[in-house]
């Protein structure tokens, strides 16, 4: 299906009851709040029905207002937000009392608020945890070669608490959990992935969206925007969920200027959109 090229949300929102929307690459790249952000999500609310803000960061929920306050997005923008972290959190109370290899840096430290987790040397653990890389400015995935390989080699399975591969800090791409999971992978490592695209994010999502309309949602009527193929859009797929996608300046896949050269990156990635536009705008 080839998206329909819009320049507003408003032309779309009709067809829907509630709206799933990324974070980063959509509503802001970290450093700056993108604008007609806001407003797009205040109107959707205002005239369609409820918005969780529906994000791969290794967090819980809880975490995130704040940092979006910071941003400058207002707080009747959205009703809930669901993380990666949500779902990674469950999977980690499943293994329980095994002992985990921490994978990430310090300031994922509240991921493990509340839960009884002991960590270990990797010789000693029995499963990973993946949060990102410990210093995601200045490291690769080519840093981390050695430990997981050897991780692979002793059969530990790896919770990926961000799927995402790469995200845009500012101006500048950085890697994430997702891109050490890719390389486990093909070493032959076991990978449970918590956040898009994969089902438990959504099954959250949808229910959040479930109690703030006061009734259970449909997916067919429920859109879901982000920047990210391979998360976002293929993640909606899946889950018989509408997608627009976002491939403007802020997004990952920025460079994609035209309604050509969107429909062949969608190709690209065996997904499809009902719609695109550069910047979510109402």
């Amino acid at each position: 299906m080839q998206a329909a090229p819009i320049s507003g949300l408003s032309e779309i929102a009709d067809r829907y009851d509630g709206l799933l929307c990324d974070a980063w690459g959509v509503i802001h790249d970290g450093v700056n709040l993108f604008n007609g952000v806001g407003e797009a999500l205040i109107e959707f609310r205002r005239q369609r029905g409820p918005v969780v803000i529906l994000t791969n960061a290794p967090r819980p929920n809880a975490i995130i207002p704040a940092q979006l306050d910071r941003l400058g997005l207002p707080r009747e923008a959205y009703d809930a937000i669901v993380t990666s972290g949500d779902a990674t959190r469950a999977e980690i109370i499943s293994r329980l009392p095994q002992r985990a290899y921490r994978l990430g840096p310090d300031k994922d430290d509240p991921l493990f608020e509340g839960i009884d987790v002991k960590f270990a040397p990797l010789g000693d653990a029995a499963f990973i945890i993946c949060t990102g890389l410990h210093d995601d400015e200045r490291e690769t995935p080519d840093d981390y070669a050695d430990l997981l390989e050897e991780a692979a080699a002793r059969d530990l399975p790896m919770i990926c608490a961000n799927p995402d591969i790469v995200v845009r800090w500012g101006g500048q791409l950085i890697y994430c959990a997702g891109a050490l999971a890719e390389v486990y992978e093909r070493l032959g490592g076991k990978v449970v992935y918590a956040g898009k695209p994969h089902a438990p994010i959504y099954k959250l999502a949808l229910d959040a969206l479930g109690r703030h309309r006061g009734a259970p949602i449909n997916p067919t009527r429920t859109l879901a925007v982000g920047d990210g193929l391979l998360t976002d859009v293929q993640g909606a797929n899946r889950q018989g969920i509408d997608s627009l996608y976002i491939f403007g300046s802020g997004g990952i896949h920025a460079g994609t200027s035209d309604a050509l050269s969107v429909g062949k990156s969608l190709e690209r990635a065996g997904v499809t959109a009902v719609a695109a536009m550069a910047e979510l705008r109402w």
